[in-house]
């Protein structure tokens, strides 16, 4: 089967493509002329160039392909320019998906995320039923991928035999910008963090999140969306996790939100108006800290077979790349 990948050389989608040649799969990779493409050396992969914005470029690199994975996406928590993010995350959602419309494609897998979903008030873990007010969604990364993900939607009503996977925080090796999961990690590893917040998060396996595009193009339905998640832990369980697998010290004060939320205000404005260069703790993150993004994925599980392999295997692996690749010195 001939299949095509946007964000093949992305975390995620680095993984998908090296599961999809495990399967005997012929892959097509959309790249730009300015991709690193460090994630795909070796592999035996098609390099089609082009770019989401560019219509033309995605009609040319889908024909004759007969699965179309979109798992490109600008995923950043701060964002200079916010319009660049919403043309990458939803005119280039919109032109992806039209190419494969146009194309006559047997499946689509449009990756959106867990932050498009709703949070529980109580805290309970939310799944793909529970309703999301858009008003209350935190950034531009969040705002875009949501209206990607009601784009997908659409064009699924019109036809399109499409899935919507919503994968929670992909953990694990090939993570080169890093993600700011990743990011986090890697100052855990630095010994830069001295403290923690009330706050958790899904983690999941990113080779895991990988085979369940795969479970979902093979056993998805049509119009479905399916969390791709594993355990609910706080980010102070984190740190413990971390800290057992290295023997760093894991921290033990809990900051306040107000103080995190303060701190991130005044580096935020340092970053940004006097030295340019991006906040090492964005706004948006302290913000996003308010909230346990805790979620169920017993749909997934339960309907694609989705696997459920040890996070402690995935955080290892992620911190020997990081330690390998040059992320951390010591």
């Amino acid at each position: 089967m001939k299949v095509f990948v946007t964000g093949g050389t992305g975390f995620v989608g680095s993984h998908l493509v090296r599961h999809l040649l495990t399967r005997g799969h012929e892959v097509v990779c959309l790249v730009r002329p300015t991709s690193r493409l460090d994630n795909l050396q070796g592999l035996t992969v098609k390099l089609a160039y082009g770019d989401l914005r560019d219509l033309e470029s995605l009609r040319l690199a889908i024909a004759g392909c007969d699965t179309v994975y979109h798992c490109a996406a600008d995923y950043r928590l701060w964002c200079k320019d916010p319009d660049k993010m919403h043309a990458i995350n939803l005119e280039g959602t919109r032109n992806a998906l039209q190419a494969a419309f146009e194309g006559g494609v047997q499946r689509v897998v449009y990756t959106s995320t867990v932050g498009c979903l709703g949070l529980n008030p109580d805290g309970a873990s939310a799944n793909e039923m529970t309703p999301v007010n858009f008003d209350k969604l935190i950034g531009p990364y969040k705002r875009s991928k949501f209206l990607a993900e009601r784009e997908a939607e659409n064009w699924s009503g019109r036809g399109l035999p499409l899935v919507i996977v919503n994968p929670s925080t992909p953990v694990g090796d090939l993570d080169l910008k890093p993600t700011p999961t990743g990011k986090m990690i890697v100052d855990f590893l630095r010994g830069k963090m001295f403290g923690y917040v009330d706050t958790g998060m899904n983690l999941v396996d990113v080779r895991d999140v990988a085979v369940g595009h795969v479970l979902a193009a093979e056993k998805g339905k049509v119009g479905e969306k399916y969390i791709l998640g594993h355990c609910n832990l706080t980010l102070k369980q984190i740190f413990d996790l971390l800290s057992n697998l290295t023997g760093i010290p894991s921290p033990t004060k809990q900051v306040p939100h107000w103080m995190a939320e303060t701190y991130a205000r005044l580096e935020n404005f340092w970053s940004d108006k006097i030295v340019h260069r991006e906040p090492s703790v964005p706004l948006e993150g302290a913000k996003l800290a308010r909230h346990k993004m805790w979620f169920d994925a017993s749909k997934a599980v339960n309907e694609l077979g989705l696997p459920q392999n040890p996070i402690e295997e995935a955080l290892g692996r992620a911190i020997k790349w990081f330690r390998e690749h040059g992320y951390v010195t010591s």
